[in-house]
Protein backbone atom coordinates (compact mmCIF):
# COMPACT_ATOMS: atom_id res chain seq x y z
CA UNK A 1 0.00 0.00 0.00
CA UNK A 2 2.87 2.42 1.07
CA UNK A 3 5.53 0.68 -1.52
CA UNK A 4 6.27 4.68 -2.75
CA UNK A 5 7.20 6.07 0.30
CA UNK A 6 7.70 3.57 3.45
CA UNK A 7 11.02 4.14 3.57
CA UNK A 8 10.54 7.85 3.82
CA UNK A 9 7.97 7.14 6.31
CA UNK A 10 10.08 4.90 8.46
CA UNK A 11 13.15 7.23 8.45
CA UNK A 12 11.21 10.51 9.18
CA UNK A 13 9.83 8.93 12.16
CA UNK A 14 13.13 7.12 13.55
CA UNK A 15 14.78 10.88 13.45
CA UNK A 16 11.42 12.13 15.57
CA UNK A 17 11.45 14.30 12.35
CA UNK A 18 7.47 15.48 12.81
CA UNK A 19 7.60 18.61 10.15
CA UNK A 20 8.56 15.99 7.19
CA UNK A 21 5.82 14.14 8.57
CA UNK A 22 3.25 16.19 8.58
CA UNK A 23 4.23 17.25 4.86
CA UNK A 24 3.48 13.45 3.61
CA UNK A 25 -0.01 13.90 5.35
CA UNK A 26 -2.17 15.33 2.41
CA UNK A 27 -5.80 14.99 2.70
CA UNK A 28 -7.71 13.38 0.00
CA UNK A 29 -10.65 12.03 -0.96
CA UNK A 30 -12.41 9.06 1.04
CA UNK A 31 -15.81 7.28 0.75
CA UNK A 32 -16.50 6.66 4.17
CA UNK A 33 -17.55 3.56 5.12
CA UNK A 34 -21.35 3.78 6.81
CA UNK A 35 -21.80 -0.04 7.91
CA UNK A 36 -21.79 -0.54 11.64
CA UNK A 37 -22.34 -4.62 10.70
CA UNK A 38 -18.66 -5.29 11.80
CA UNK A 39 -18.09 -8.10 14.49
CA UNK A 40 -14.53 -8.03 14.98
CA UNK A 41 -12.47 -4.80 16.24
CA UNK A 42 -8.79 -5.29 16.35
CA UNK A 43 -7.18 -2.33 18.59
CA UNK A 44 -3.86 -0.78 16.45
CA UNK A 45 -1.68 1.35 18.18
CA UNK A 46 -0.61 4.58 15.62
CA UNK A 47 2.55 4.75 16.46
CA UNK A 48 3.64 1.28 15.10
CA UNK A 49 4.35 0.93 11.89
CA UNK A 50 4.20 -2.55 11.32
CA UNK A 51 0.81 -2.52 12.64
CA UNK A 52 -0.41 0.57 10.39
CA UNK A 53 1.14 -1.18 7.43
CA UNK A 54 -1.05 -4.38 8.09
CA UNK A 55 -4.31 -2.60 7.98
CA UNK A 56 -6.06 -3.81 4.73
CA UNK A 57 -4.79 -7.58 4.98
CA UNK A 58 -6.32 -7.88 8.52
CA UNK A 59 -8.97 -9.96 8.82
CA UNK A 60 -10.94 -7.99 11.61
CA UNK A 61 -13.89 -5.86 10.25
CA UNK A 62 -13.00 -2.90 12.07
CA UNK A 63 -9.94 -1.23 12.94
CA UNK A 64 -9.24 0.95 15.79
CA UNK A 65 -6.53 2.88 15.27
CA UNK A 66 -5.14 4.05 18.77
CA UNK A 67 -3.85 7.70 19.70
CA UNK A 68 -4.78 6.88 23.46
CA UNK A 69 -3.63 4.00 26.08
CA UNK A 70 -0.54 2.20 24.95
CA UNK A 71 0.98 5.79 23.24
CA UNK A 72 3.51 7.24 25.09
CA UNK A 73 2.97 11.24 25.69
CA UNK A 74 6.29 11.98 23.61
CA UNK A 75 4.80 10.02 20.89
CA UNK A 76 1.03 11.01 20.96
CA UNK A 77 1.99 13.85 18.39
CA UNK A 78 3.80 11.30 15.89
CA UNK A 79 0.97 8.77 16.29
CA UNK A 80 -1.79 11.34 15.22
CA UNK A 81 0.43 12.15 11.95
CA UNK A 82 0.44 8.75 11.26
CA UNK A 83 -2.16 7.70 11.39
CA UNK A 84 -3.18 10.38 9.06
CA UNK A 85 -0.75 9.63 6.53
CA UNK A 86 -2.12 6.35 6.19
CA UNK A 87 -6.02 7.29 6.09
CA UNK A 88 -4.96 9.26 3.24
CA UNK A 89 -3.98 6.49 1.50
CA UNK A 90 -7.06 4.25 1.93
CA UNK A 91 -9.17 5.85 -0.24
CA UNK A 92 -12.01 3.18 0.10
CA UNK A 93 -12.11 0.30 3.18
CA UNK A 94 -14.57 -2.73 3.65
CA UNK A 95 -12.97 -2.43 6.98
CA UNK A 96 -14.57 0.54 9.23
CA UNK A 97 -11.52 2.70 10.32
CA UNK A 98 -12.05 4.18 13.82
CA UNK A 99 -9.34 6.61 15.52
CA UNK A 100 -9.55 6.28 19.35
CA UNK A 101 -8.51 9.81 20.18
CA UNK A 102 -7.59 11.10 23.60
CA UNK A 103 -9.59 12.09 26.07
CA UNK A 104 -11.30 15.60 25.59
CA UNK A 105 -9.38 17.41 27.98
CA UNK A 106 -6.09 15.84 27.26
CA UNK A 107 -6.03 16.83 23.39
CA UNK A 108 -9.03 15.12 21.90
CA UNK A 109 -10.89 18.04 20.55
CA UNK A 110 -7.30 19.41 19.09
CA UNK A 111 -6.96 15.79 17.40
CA UNK A 112 -10.44 15.78 16.16
CA UNK A 113 -10.00 19.34 14.37
CA UNK A 114 -6.79 17.76 12.99
CA UNK A 115 -8.79 14.28 11.73
CA UNK A 116 -11.46 15.67 10.03
CA UNK A 117 -9.77 16.83 6.87
CA UNK A 118 -8.67 13.09 6.55
CA UNK A 119 -11.90 11.42 7.18
CA UNK A 120 -11.81 8.17 9.27
CA UNK A 121 -14.76 6.58 9.17
CA UNK A 122 -15.80 7.86 12.71
CA UNK A 123 -14.06 8.87 15.62
CA UNK A 124 -14.23 6.75 19.32
CA UNK A 125 -14.15 9.41 22.27
CA UNK A 126 -12.72 7.60 25.48
CA UNK A 127 -13.88 8.77 28.93
CA UNK A 128 -17.07 10.62 27.80
CA UNK A 129 -19.15 12.15 30.82
CA UNK A 130 -22.73 13.17 29.65
CA UNK A 131 -24.43 14.48 26.92
CA UNK A 132 -22.89 17.97 26.69
CA UNK A 133 -19.31 16.59 25.94
CA UNK A 134 -21.00 14.58 23.03
CA UNK A 135 -22.61 17.94 21.67
CA UNK A 136 -19.58 19.90 22.00
CA UNK A 137 -18.32 16.77 20.08
CA UNK A 138 -20.68 16.83 17.16
CA UNK A 139 -20.18 20.69 17.02
CA UNK A 140 -16.70 20.13 16.02
CA UNK A 141 -16.75 16.57 14.35
CA UNK A 142 -17.09 16.63 10.22
CA UNK A 143 -21.09 15.89 9.55
CA UNK A 144 -20.12 12.94 7.31
CA UNK A 145 -17.95 11.17 10.11
CA UNK A 146 -19.85 8.89 12.91
CA UNK A 147 -18.94 9.99 16.67
CA UNK A 148 -18.49 6.34 18.39
CA UNK A 149 -18.18 6.72 22.47
CA UNK A 150 -16.73 4.42 25.05
CA UNK A 151 -18.68 3.67 28.40
CA UNK A 152 -15.72 3.96 30.55
CA UNK A 153 -16.61 6.18 33.27
CA UNK A 154 -18.74 6.07 36.42
CA UNK A 155 -20.76 9.41 34.73
CA UNK A 156 -21.09 8.31 31.59
CA UNK A 157 -22.75 4.71 32.54
CA UNK A 158 -25.01 6.84 35.03
CA UNK A 159 -26.03 9.09 32.19
CA UNK A 160 -25.94 6.34 29.43
CA UNK A 161 -29.42 7.03 27.94
CA UNK A 162 -28.79 10.86 27.67
CA UNK A 163 -25.60 10.44 25.59
CA UNK A 164 -27.20 9.39 22.19
CA UNK A 165 -27.92 12.73 21.11
CA UNK A 166 -27.94 12.67 17.45
CA UNK A 167 -28.02 9.96 14.49
CA UNK A 168 -24.07 10.49 14.11
CA UNK A 169 -23.71 8.60 17.74
CA UNK A 170 -24.03 4.83 16.71
CA UNK A 171 -21.60 2.74 18.08
CA UNK A 172 -20.75 2.20 22.42
CA UNK A 173 -17.92 0.52 23.46
CA UNK A 174 -17.93 -0.87 27.35
CA UNK A 175 -14.77 -0.26 28.57
CA UNK A 176 -14.79 -2.90 31.80
CA UNK A 177 -11.37 -2.03 33.26
CA UNK A 178 -11.60 2.09 33.63
CA UNK A 179 -15.13 1.49 34.19
CA UNK A 180 -14.41 -0.54 37.01
CA UNK A 181 -11.00 1.73 38.59
CA UNK A 182 -13.81 4.49 38.27
CA UNK A 183 -16.50 2.72 40.30
CA UNK A 184 -13.95 1.67 42.44
CA UNK A 185 -15.05 -1.92 42.32
CA UNK A 186 -12.37 -4.67 42.28
CA UNK A 187 -11.56 -5.80 39.07
CA UNK A 188 -11.00 -9.46 40.96
CA UNK A 189 -15.28 -9.33 39.99
CA UNK A 190 -14.67 -9.51 36.35
CA UNK A 191 -15.36 -13.05 35.71
CA UNK A 192 -17.94 -15.08 33.61
CA UNK A 193 -19.78 -15.96 36.61
CA UNK A 194 -20.21 -13.36 38.67
CA UNK A 195 -23.51 -11.43 38.94
CA UNK A 196 -22.31 -7.98 39.21
CA UNK A 197 -20.07 -8.92 35.51
CA UNK A 198 -23.12 -10.47 33.99
CA UNK A 199 -25.47 -7.87 35.27
CA UNK A 200 -23.10 -4.92 33.53
CA UNK A 201 -22.79 -7.04 30.07
CA UNK A 202 -26.70 -7.48 30.28
CA UNK A 203 -27.57 -4.05 30.99
CA UNK A 204 -25.23 -2.17 28.97
CA UNK A 205 -26.38 -4.71 26.20
CA UNK A 206 -30.28 -4.03 26.34
CA UNK A 207 -29.59 -0.31 26.99
CA UNK A 208 -27.21 0.46 23.76
CA UNK A 209 -30.48 -1.83 21.58
CA UNK A 210 -33.19 0.76 23.48
CA UNK A 211 -31.61 3.41 21.65
CA UNK A 212 -30.22 1.43 18.27
CA UNK A 213 -26.87 2.39 19.00
CA UNK A 214 -24.32 -0.78 18.40
CA UNK A 215 -22.84 -2.44 21.83
CA UNK A 216 -19.41 -3.36 21.43
CA UNK A 217 -18.55 -6.01 24.45
CA UNK A 218 -14.88 -5.35 26.37
CA UNK A 219 -11.22 -6.14 25.38
CA UNK A 220 -10.25 -9.13 26.95
CA UNK A 221 -6.54 -8.21 28.23
CA UNK A 222 -5.39 -11.83 27.96
CA UNK A 223 -4.94 -12.40 24.49
CA UNK A 224 -3.12 -15.69 25.14
CA UNK A 225 -5.96 -17.35 27.16
CA UNK A 226 -7.90 -18.05 24.02
CA UNK A 227 -10.11 -20.87 25.89
CA UNK A 228 -11.10 -18.64 28.52
CA UNK A 229 -12.05 -15.59 25.59
CA UNK A 230 -14.15 -18.23 23.60
CA UNK A 231 -16.17 -19.00 26.69
CA UNK A 232 -16.57 -15.13 27.14
CA UNK A 233 -18.05 -15.20 23.18
CA UNK A 234 -20.18 -18.33 24.25
CA UNK A 235 -21.79 -15.95 26.88
CA UNK A 236 -22.02 -12.68 25.27
CA UNK A 237 -23.37 -14.30 22.16
CA UNK A 238 -26.13 -16.09 24.38
CA UNK A 239 -27.31 -12.47 25.75
CA UNK A 240 -27.04 -11.14 22.28
CA UNK A 241 -23.67 -9.13 21.39
CA UNK A 242 -22.29 -9.50 17.95
CA UNK A 243 -19.24 -7.47 18.28
CA UNK A 244 -16.26 -7.60 20.65
CA UNK A 245 -12.83 -5.40 20.76
CA UNK A 246 -9.87 -7.69 20.19
CA UNK A 247 -5.97 -7.41 20.87
CA UNK A 248 -4.79 -10.14 18.42
CA UNK A 249 -5.28 -11.82 15.19
CA UNK A 250 -5.97 -14.80 17.17
CA UNK A 251 -8.99 -13.51 19.07
CA UNK A 252 -10.46 -11.53 15.90
CA UNK A 253 -10.63 -15.19 14.13
CA UNK A 254 -12.16 -16.52 17.08
CA UNK A 255 -14.92 -13.47 17.15
CA UNK A 256 -15.13 -14.04 13.19
CA UNK A 257 -16.41 -17.41 13.99
CA UNK A 258 -18.27 -17.25 17.24
CA UNK A 259 -20.83 -14.32 16.15
CA UNK A 260 -21.56 -15.18 12.82
CA UNK A 261 -25.19 -14.06 11.76
CA UNK A 262 -27.06 -17.71 11.21
CA UNK A 263 -30.24 -15.64 10.81
CA UNK A 264 -29.15 -13.66 7.81
CA UNK A 265 -27.11 -16.44 6.31
CA UNK A 266 -30.04 -18.51 6.75
CA UNK A 267 -32.16 -15.94 4.89
CA UNK A 268 -29.27 -15.93 2.05
CA UNK A 269 -29.53 -19.39 1.39
CA UNK A 270 -33.06 -19.57 1.16
CA UNK A 271 -32.57 -16.26 -1.63
CA UNK A 272 -30.24 -17.79 -3.59
CA UNK A 273 -32.39 -21.75 -3.53
CA UNK A 274 -35.05 -19.23 -5.08
CA UNK A 275 -33.29 -17.24 -7.01
CA UNK A 276 -31.95 -20.47 -8.84
CA UNK A 277 -34.68 -22.55 -9.23
CA UNK A 278 -36.40 -19.08 -10.74
CA UNK A 279 -33.46 -19.36 -13.38
CA UNK A 280 -33.59 -23.17 -13.84
CA UNK A 281 -36.98 -23.42 -15.02
CA UNK A 282 -35.90 -20.70 -17.86
CA UNK A 283 -33.51 -23.04 -18.73
CA UNK A 284 -30.21 -21.39 -17.15
CA UNK A 285 -28.12 -23.40 -14.64
CA UNK A 286 -25.48 -20.29 -14.22
CA UNK A 287 -25.85 -16.46 -13.68
CA UNK A 288 -25.05 -13.02 -11.98
CA UNK A 289 -27.03 -12.00 -9.37
CA UNK A 290 -26.30 -8.09 -8.58
CA UNK A 291 -26.52 -8.35 -5.11
CA UNK A 292 -25.59 -11.95 -4.25
CA UNK A 293 -22.58 -12.39 -6.82
CA UNK A 294 -22.42 -15.63 -9.16
CA UNK A 295 -24.77 -18.24 -8.31
CA UNK A 296 -24.86 -21.74 -10.08
CA UNK A 297 -25.62 -25.80 -9.03
CA UNK A 298 -22.30 -25.90 -6.38
CA UNK A 299 -23.92 -22.92 -5.08
CA UNK A 300 -27.47 -23.97 -5.20
CA UNK A 301 -26.28 -26.95 -3.37
CA UNK A 302 -24.24 -25.18 -0.33
CA UNK A 303 -27.08 -23.65 0.21
CA UNK A 304 -29.60 -26.17 0.47
CA UNK A 305 -27.14 -27.93 2.82
CA UNK A 306 -26.86 -25.11 4.91
CA UNK A 307 -30.38 -24.71 5.44
CA UNK A 308 -30.71 -28.96 5.92
CA UNK A 309 -28.22 -28.11 8.78
CA UNK A 310 -29.65 -25.48 10.14
CA UNK A 311 -33.27 -27.57 10.58
CA UNK A 312 -31.24 -30.51 12.17
CA UNK A 313 -29.65 -27.70 14.86
CA UNK A 314 -32.98 -26.13 15.32
CA UNK A 315 -34.36 -29.68 16.09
Amino acid sequence: MLNDDLQEIKEAYERRDLGSLDTLAVPKFREINTKNDFKSVLMLSCNNLQHLMKITSLDADCIMLNLEDGVSLEDKPFALVLSAIFLSRIRQSEKKIVIRVNALNEGGYEEITYLNQFMPDAIRVPKIKNSNEVKSVLALLNEEIDLHLSIETSLSWYNISSLNVDKRVTVFYLGILDLFVDMKLSQSLIHRDNPTMQYILSHFLVSCKAMNIKPVSFVYQEFKKLDEFSLWLDLEKSMGYDAKGCISPDQVKLVNEKFVNEEALINRAKIIIKLFEMHKQEGSTGFVDEEYGFIDEPIYKGALAMLASSFVLSH
